[in-house]
């Protein structure tokens, strides 16, 4: 069992190890791309969500519990 214990620290340490890297400036322009957001286009996003919304017929429909009724 001390060897697998060991190999499980070992594991943790090598993975936290990549977080503590801080992101240089020359590579943040990286990050700054488009592609790299949550949501790349916006607009299609917001597109979607009016038709979830439309299909719905609730507004804020995407998060919160409820349905198209009024009722919670």
């Amino acid at each position: 069992m001390g060897t697998r214990t060991s190999l499980v620290i070992a594991c943790i340490a090598l993975c936290s190890a990549c977080s503590l890297q801080p992101v240089n400036p020359w590579q943040k322009g990286n990050l700054a791309k488009p592609i790299m957001a949550l949501d790349p286009d916006s607009l299609e996003s917001r597109f979607d969500q009016h038709t979830y919304f439309s299909k719905e017929a609730a507004s804020g429909g995407a998060g919160v519990g409820g349905g198209g009724c009024g009722c919670n």
